[in-house]
């Protein structure tokens, strides 16, 4: 079981899928999973992608098998990416292709456009737009809802909007245990900060290549509204595929693991 210690308080786990002939060099995805998941969340992408490129598919600090953050951790967005750079210097990879779904999404924008030097292309699965207000107004609610019943709790609520209403309800069952493993600590820490992070000014400094890859009806904004910010990226474009869901990365993965592929191969 890979594990790596960029940091005194951080055991990062971490995988590493490489399905590509052996004679070959491989260039590298990098994957940045969203909210109370883990690496585990892009099972569906790696048959697809780890036959062509080598995937790395860590767990963010303060999720799945890394180790999870005290309530008062000081989290950052230049932290998250130093971690994620840190790994990929672990490995022996510059530069790479980068993919975030949801908050991971957030954390993959403010990441080319702070080290753009890392990476080649850019792709972001049903993500949040770069500033989120209302999500801001309901923390109070929403830390004492976690404080009081948990995370398990808190992803039932909110996983109809998540997986749209043609997931199949096994699936719900499943994603609801799964996230519900998360440490408490982690999310009342995660939520204040990452997951109402503002990144307006990050979206014009993104340098790379950019897919930008939502639903018609996603519950984290319109097509209009995602379009909106999607083109104040410089070499960006906007995929949009049928569906209410926001977790296009599990709902949509066999089209959104096929056209990221396609988009990287196009740069």
């Amino acid at each position: 079981m890979p594990r790596f210690r960029p940091s005194p308080d951080l055991d990062m786990h971490y995988l590493v899928d490489d399905f590509t002939d052996p004679w070959t060099s491989p260039e590298t995805i990098l994957m940045l999973h969203g909210n109370a998941e883990s690496g585990l969340a892009w099972y569906a992408w790696v048959p697809k992608l780890s036959r062509k490129y080598q995937v790395v598919r860590p767990d963010m600090r303060g999720f799945g098998q890394s180790s999870p953050m005290p309530r008062d951790h000081k989290w950052s967005l230049d932290e998250l990416a130093t971690d994620f750079c840190a790994l990929m210097d672990h490995l022996g990879i510059a530069r790479f292709h980068l993919v975030g779904a949801k908050i991971g999404g957030t954390i993959a924008r403010a990441f080319a456009a702070r080290r753009p030097d890392r990476v080649k292309t850019l792709t972001v699965v049903g993500t949040p737009p770069p500033t989120r207000p209302e999500a801001a107004a309901g923390l109070p609610t929403l830390i004492r809802d976690f404080e009081e019943h948990g995370v398990e709790h808190w992803a039932r609520q909110n996983m109809a909007g998540r997986l749209g209403d043609s997931f199949p309800p096994e699936g719900h069952e499943w994603w609801s245990h799964y996230m519900g493993r998360t440490a408490v600590s982690t999310q009342l820490g995660f939520m204040p900060t990452i997951a109402v992070a503002d990144i307006r000014a990050d979206l014009p400094k993104i340098a790379c290549p950019t897919l930008v890859i939502t639903t018609e009806e996603s519950g984290l904004g319109s097509v209009d509204v995602t379009r909106d910010w999607q083109q104040q990226i410089p070499d960006s474009e906007l995929l949009v595929l049928p569906g209410n869901s926001y977790h296009v990365a599990t709902t949509h993965a066999d089209q959104a693991a096929e056209a990221t592929l396609a988009f990287i191969a196009r740069h």
